[in-house]
């Protein structure tokens, strides 16, 4: 059968990670991507994965996507609805393309794109307010930007990700204040796991003032960083992998199938922001 690729979104709160985990009651999306092709008849019950499967890259428990992107060799009928059918409702294939015979969904990738949207209220809102409680440090924009300034470029991240090997990377952060969010994408050929959020780790220790902007410089040194100095990850919820390029393709988005997935996540905006007017209600009744 010939290969199809399909653009998958997915809401990462409730999965382990992206890839299959040796443990089996742990739920991930590629397993349940896995069910979906068996039920659909695309996989053998005792297949292990469906012919010429492979997916753009792995994110970590608690990160989303928006263009996780998988191929496997599919019959003509196998539209992005059509795997929906069987998904569950916060996973949901939106577009698909028909791929060239050997393409690779992980090393045929141009780049990726990974947006993080970073909790950072401003410096000079903390200065106009000093009674007001803060729920996170104010951080200085021009500070963080620096940050991300200075790890743009090629660099051997091996003190920012748990990986032994293949370290190098060719980075850009760009950065956008959105109200109390700086909107950090950083864009690569490929990441090493964790990275993301050590970088956008590291630069909110900058932005904030608890680390100067010398630190970019010894973190990218060839030394390892003694336990005491390592970055600690971000968060991964606010992480959501947004683009993964690919030239040999052209994607067209299966309307039905997009419907529906804006469908859920306009449903999950609003149960969010339902939940965080209830919280604020609780925390405000307290002061």
């Amino acid at each position: 059968m010939p290969l199809r690729a399909f653009r998958i979104a997915y809401d990462g709160t409730d999965y382990h990670g992206f890839q299959r985990q040796p443990q089996p009651d742990v739920p991930t999306v590629e397993d349940a991507i896995f069910d979906a092709c068996r039920a659909l008849d695309v996989l053998e019950r005792d297949a292990d994965k469906p012919a010429g499967y492979a997916a753009a890259g792995r994110t970590d428990a608690g990160v989303s996507a928006l263009a996780q992107t998988i191929a496997l060799e599919a019959p003509d009928w196998l539209a992005p609805r059509a795997l929906n059918a069987e998904l569950p409702a916060d996973i949901r294939a939106w577009a698909a393309a028909d791929a060239p015979d050997g393409f690779h969904a992980t090393h045929h990738a141009s780049s990726r794109e990974y947006t993080y949207y970073l909790y950072a209220p401003p410096a000079e809102d903390a200065a106009a307010d000093p009674d007001r409680e803060p729920i996170a440090p104010a951080v200085d924009d021009d500070r963080f930007r620096a940050a991300c300034e200075a790890l743009s470029g090629t660099h051997d991240v091996h003190n920012l990700t748990p990986d032994d090997h293949n370290t190098e990377r060719s980075l850009t952060l760009a950065t956008d204040r959105d109200g109390d969010y700086l909107v950090v994408t950083v864009s690569a050929g490929g990441f090493a796991r964790e990275l993301v959020r050590r970088l956008v780790s590291l630069a909110r220790a900058i932005g904030t003032g608890e680390s100067p902007l010398a630190k970019v410089d010894r973190v990218l040194e060839p030394d390892p960083l003694p336990g005491h100095e390592g970055i600690a990850p971000a968060p991964p919820e606010p992480l959501v992998l947004t683009d993964v390029r690919y030239p040999a393709l052209s994607f067209e988005i299966d309307e039905v199938a997009a419907e529906s997935a804006r469908a859920v996540f306009d449903r999950r905006r609003i149960d969010r922001r339902t939940g965080a007017r209830v919280a604020g209600r609780v925390a405000d009744g307290m002061r």
